[in-house]
């Protein structure tokens, strides 16, 4: 017979699964401080935990809800896909971590008598539970709830509650959901007054159609259903029809407050009027599309884990509620319940996952995977009955998903039968089943955009296993489609996602889609020197390991909001704004709402400097709609700017002072769709979406010509070549000096240290590793001469490349020198053997194009004009604004947990370095240039395992880029698409570099 935790069986002696709810019956928290002992192996050790005569002193003392493995016992263990044990199921090794805890607890006085219920949220991965020394049952299903009746079992006082949790179950087969696996006791243990003649479980129906609501509540004792703002009071079991009811959506959700009253027990009601349904191949909800615009979300702590608190839930919902985000898919597991009533309160649509996931038999060759094995067939049913029958009251879950990258199997066909009887309210998603039987939706995971367009035009391609033409074929091509995951955010990126969001709101059939994912699961730990840092799975020593994949989120662990998410917010705008001729044009993105919530107010920049603002008037428009107004006057008037020639003392004093320099005439109108009031997650004036237009090309201020100085051969120093005010090295072409300021450059520089798109993941998407094939990270570079065709000019030849190779670059610097300035045109034509290398005939194209230079280290600040003021790259680009921003070198880096290429700046007009003692400097784009400034090279941030990694190297490493590649997603997706990759051809770009006085 086999033990309880290799039984393949979901559990004993539980009761039933029911509803969560609150009521005002007595519940006793048993959170707290409890007895812990860890043993090697599943039995445990020593006699039995459940002798109230154990003597547990000399146990250690662990916090619950916890994981131990984050509480200083044993270690956490990441894997992505992969099983950290044996494929031998339903059995695991015998060394199997457990974890033995104890709880004595006294009931608080007046503890009314009766029924009583034992209730875990989560235990983690299965756990056996004893009171007072009598067994309770056994529970698998780490994310899922469980009860055992305690009636006749607690006492007054001196009550032990026994319970030991493996770490390795047969449950666990079903877990392997690409996250740490943390074993414990991590969600809320609590005892439950169950009064006479109340109520265990019911189930409430509020549908909505056209003004009409209708609601039946439906319980297993006799009830009162009150809701006092309808008018309502009525008997459990009766339907009522509600006129003029608002329905309840993610944008308006609209909750009735209410009670069901039964003998001794009042319970609280929030109910949503909604009806969920597919009509015409599109999903309707309250009868109009919805577009998803979501995310996945594990949930994480960097210091708890899974084990979050309800501050931490709010946090999470109200980032997601300021950056656009209305959707959130519960990746791969249903959330501690509090989160769901959240998201009814705060409105979030919920697409409520099972938790299965197999994903591990892939290195089985899918071969005995237990949903297409019948002995695994009770515990995949239990697993959905206790998800719904627990979260079917909640307005915001509108999708039931059966689980996660589990393959196929009848198991599937008997949980799509079981909750469309059980349930018929709600829709079904399931993507990894090619038939799509069981599921309502046509579902992928990281399409490339040409295959989204497809499927937009209902012309995909036919799934593996699939007969074209066949019924299975027909009816895929009919349903409406939900992209479940897509946009992997590891690292610096996802990319593209601005035109992911075009071809989802191109589409009838698309119904929206969720980011992969929220949170980087980075573990909080503490290096050497005491300083605190984020784990990923390869700082853990164990196999087999995940590595970093478990850092893909959009925010990093401590909940800061990563670029991603800023990007994120902008592509997926509710309110489009745009100018076209001397109109505003506003376009109405919500599926519900009309934009009497929001107001308009707008601003004018000449080159970053505020010419005028004010507030746009722009009349009510319902979702799904656009409206147009007038540019304002104010606004149209400074599209015409005044052409201005200082003085010559004025421009002098400019041209000595770059930092001094007037606007350009460079004009951007800016204007912003903010909350008109306060929300619950957001404050009035917060910014819902943007548009920038440029009026106007500008007039820039001419400079009064300074007489240039010639270039010699000599110049203070032996060797150097002098041009105006500018020194070179005689021998390479450096240069050295400009004015007062020592510096070294330029230095053709075609790398970047690899993002982890850029790493890929598997051959096919592996640029990095191409790009370490041929050398673009070891360019040398020979210098071929010095040229002087005339007294204003220099020439410097030269050519880079890597060893062992025939490929890399001719490079010409064009110096001049004019009107106080160094002008510089940089060419770089590409030699040798790009296309067909001699080994693995790789064809690379390089990641950047640029320059680098090196400048003292006191530099500690730069001011710029162009986007910002975020990082920016050439697919991810959105979210940054044109205008004129000033932050600090340090600030300018982002802090991916994994060091990576970051910091990037596209469409630079101009920017100023400054610091403490040292001259500014200035360069100008002609017209615009990418700009980096860090205090580490690209060699050491490569390097670097963690940021703390990275030292000062007493230097600031300036790029002057004519661009880099764009970041993509393929650490898991698709490859980036072409147009975001740097050519192997001739490049030309040019600046102007001037230095003045610092203040």
């Amino acid at each position: 017979m086999l033990e309880f935790h290799e039984d393949p069986g979901p559990g004993s002696g539980r009761r039933a699964p029911r509803a969560d709810f609150v009521s005002d019956a007595p519940r006793l928290s048993l959170n707290g401080q409890w007895r812990f002992r860890l043993s090697g192996t599943a039995g445990g050790t020593g006699p039995s935990i459940a002798d109230p005569g154990l003597d547990d002193t000399g146990w250690d003392s662990i916090r619950v809800p916890s994981h131990w493995v984050l509480e200083g016992h044993d270690q956490p263990l990441y894997t992505n896909t992969a099983y950290p044990f044996p494929i031998d199921p339903p059995y695991l090794p015998d060394q199997n971590p457990t974890g033995d805890h104890r709880l004595r607890f006294d009931l608080p006085p007046g503890w009314p008598g009766g029924r009583a219920v034992l209730r875990f949220q989560g235990v983690d991965s299965c756990g056996t539970a004893w009171l007072n020394g009598e067994l309770l049952g056994h529970s698998k299903g780490s994310r899922l709830p469980f009860e055992f009746d305690v009636t006749g079992k607690v006492r007054p006082r001196g009550n032990l509650l026994a319970v030991r949790v493996q770490r390795w179950s047969s449950g666990s087969y079903l877990e392997d959901q690409d996250m740490w696996w943390l074993p414990g006791i991590f969600r809320d243990v609590e005892l439950l007054s169950r009064p006479e003649g109340g109520i265990d479980d019911f189930t409430v129906r509020a549908s909505y159609s056209s003004g009409t609501g209708t609601l039946l509540v439906t319980a297993d004792a006799p009830g009162l259903v009150e809701v006092p703002e309808l008018g309502i009071a009525a008997a459990t079991g009766e339907e009522i029809t509600i006129d003029r009811v608002e329905p309840w959506s993610a944008e308006h959700p609209r909750l009735y407050r209410g009670t069901l009253s039964a003998a001794g027990e009042t319970i609280e009601l929030a109910i949503g009027f909604r009806t969920v349904e597919i009509s015409g191949g599109r999903l309707l909800v309250n009868g109009a599309p919805v577009l998803f615009r979501g995310v996945n979300r594990h949930e994480h702590d960097p210091d708890r884990g899974r084990s979050l608190d309800r501050e931490t839930m709010i946090r999470d919902i109200e980032l997601m509620k300021r950056h656009n985000v209305n959707a959130v898919r519960t990746a791969h597991y249903p959330p501690h319940p509090e989160f769901l009533r959240l998201c009814d309160e705060y409105g979030l649509w919920v697409v409520d996952e099972c938790d299965i996931e197999t994903h591990g038999f892939i290195y089985a060759g899918w071969e005995g995977n237990p949903p297409a094995e019948p002995m695994w067939r009770e515990a995949l049913l239990d697993r959905a009955r206790r998800m719904v029958e627990r979260d079917k009251n909640h307005p915001s879950v509108v999708i039931w998903s059966l689980g996660n990258e589990s393959g196929s199997g009848p198991a599937f066909a008997d949980i799509e039968t079981w909750i469309r009887e059980r349930d018929p309210t709600r829709l079904l998603h399931y993507e990894r089943d090619p038939s799509y039987r069981h599921s309502d939706f046509y579902s992928l995971m990281y399409p490339s955009l040409d295959d989204l367009e497809r499927v937009g035009r209902r012309k995909e391609e036919t799934p593996e296993g699939v007969v074209p033409g066949s019924a299975d074929d027909v009816r895929r091509r009919g349903l409406p489609f939900l992209l479940c995951e897509y946009a992997h955010a590891m690292g610096n990126g996802p990319g593209s996602l601005v035109d992911y969001q075009t071809i989802l709101e191109s589409y009838e059939r698309f119904c929206g889609a969720f980011v992969w994912e929220w949170i980087d699961h980075g573990l909080a730990g503490v290096d050497a020197l005491g300083r605190r840092y984020y784990r990923h799975g390869g700082d853990i020593d164990h196999q087999p390991n995940g590595e970093r994949y478990c850092l893909d989120g959009l925010l990093f662990p401590d909940r800061t909001p990563s670029p991603g998410l800023a990007e994120l917010r902008k592509a997926i705008e509710p309110v489009s704004i745009s100018v076209e001729g001397g109109e505003v044009v506003v376009v109405n993105k919500h599926d519900a709402v009309s934009l009497a919530h929001l107001s308009f107010r707008w601003r004018v920049k000449a080159d970053g400097i505020l010419k005028a603002e004010g507030r746009l008037a722009v009349p009510d428009c319902p979702a799904r709609s656009e409206v147009r107004v007038p540019l304002p006057e104010e606004a149209a008037a400074t599209a015409r700017p005044e052409v201005r020639v200082p003085p010559p003392d004025e421009a002098a004093a400019m041209a000595r002072e770059p930092g001094r320099a007037e606007a350009s005439g460079e004009r951007w109108l800016t204007i912003e769709a903010v909350l008109a009031e306060d929300t619950r997650w957001a404050p009035a004036g917060h910014v819902i979406a943007w548009g920038q237009a440029r009026l106007g090309p500008g007039t820039p201020h001419r400079r009064a010509p300074r007489h240039p100085r010639p270039a010699t051969a000599t110049g203070g120093r032996a060797g150097e070549v002098r041009l105006g005010e500018a020194a070179f090295d005689g021998r390479t072409g450096r240069l050295t000096r400009l004015g007062e300021l020592e510096l070294d450059g330029p230095v053709l520089d075609v790398w970047r240290a690899p993002t982890e798109n850029d790493r890929g993941q598997g051959p096919r998407n592996a640029l990095a590793a191409d790009w370490e094939a041929v050398g673009l990270d070891r360019f040398l570079h020979r210098a071929g001469g010095v040229e002087r065709p005339d007294g204003h000019t220099l020439v410097v030849r030269g050519r880079s490349g890597p060893a062992t190779r025939t490929l890399g670059f001719r490079t010409t610097y064009t110096y001049r020198w004019r009107d106080g300035t160094l002008h510089l045109l940089v060419e770089a034509d590409p030699v040798g053997d790009w296309d067909d290398t001699a080994y693995g005939h790789l064809t690379v194209n390089p990641p950047r194009m640029g320059t680098r230079w090196s400048l003292p280290g006191g530099y500690t600040d730069v001011l710029w004009l162009g986007r910002g003021p975020g990082e920016s790259y050439a697919d991810s680009r959105a979210a940054a604004r044109v205008g004129r921003y000033a932050r600090s070198i340090d600030a300018l880096q982002t802090p991916y947990l994994v060091p990576q290429e970051n910091g990037n700046h596209v469409e630079t007009r101009w920017l100023e370095l400054s610091g403490p003692g040292l001259p500014i400097l200035r360069v100008d784009g002609e017209p615009h240039l990418d700009f980096t400034a860090r205090r580490w090279t690209s060699e050491a941030l490569q390097a670097a395992r963690h940021p703390h990694d990275l030292t000062d190297s007493g230097r600031v490493w300036l790029n002057l880029d004519h661009g880099q590649q764009g970041i993509g997603s393929a650490s898991c997706g698709p490859a980036l698409p072409g147009r975001y990759r740097l050519e192997v051809r001739r490049y030309s770009w040019s600046m102007t570099l001037t230095v003045a006085r610092g203040s």
